[in-house]
């Protein structure tokens, strides 16, 4: 079967949309006292980190609350199939009720991976409001009603296709390819 490979966005593309999404939070957000940026494990982390790192610079905070969630045990899919599901370590070392979370992702699909890590930060507290940021937002088939309050971009694309977001060694911002069967 051929596959074909298409790129979307290069390093230099997703660099300036990050600075730009940097930019609305910093504008949505103020002072980023109440503000905590989750990363999705695993594929949300990389670009949570990086949003840290350019929030940081253009607001001049001089901490962020950063953290990683991982939503394994909260997948709808959890225990079905025979593919051994692997948690990541949580790494959330701060209290998140009455906070602003920005929970991170690279590509945002059906929406289940949002669903689950929705109900696993629930275990953390009551945050006073959780917004959403992806990278990809696919548009299309998605299974639940969520929606990004930060979108790097909009594709369409079809059922079989995949969106992938690579992270190359020598780059401090992925690619984002899009691949047909």
């Amino acid at each position: 079967m051929l596959m074909e490979k298409r790129l979307i966005l290069d390093a230099y593309h997703t660099r300036i949309i990050l600075e730009r999404i940097a930019l609305q939070i910093t504008e949505n957000h103020g002072d980023m006292s109440n503000l905590a940026i989750v990363g999705m494990q695993p594929r949300g982390i990389m670009l949570a980190r990086k949003l840290v790192d350019i929030i940081t610079r253009i607001s001049g905070a001089k901490t962020l609350l950063y953290g990683e969630l991982d939503s394994t045990f909260y997948r709808d899919d959890f225990r079905q199939g025979e593919k051994l599901l692997v948690p990541n370590t949580i790494k959330i070392d701060f209290l998140i009720e009455n906070k602003n979370v920005i929970l991170v992702d690279d590509v945002l699909y059906t929406g289940r991976s949002v669903r689950s890590s929705l109900n696993a930060l629930a275990d953390f507290g009551r945050p006073l409001k959780i917004e959403l940021m992806a990278l990809v937002d696919r548009k299309f088939n998605r299974e639940l009603p969520i929606q990004p309050d930060y979108i790097g971009e909009e594709v369409d694309t079809r059922t079989n296709d995949q969106v992938e977001v690579i992270w190359q060694e020598n780059k401090s911002t992925p690619e984002v390819w899009i691949i047909t069967e």
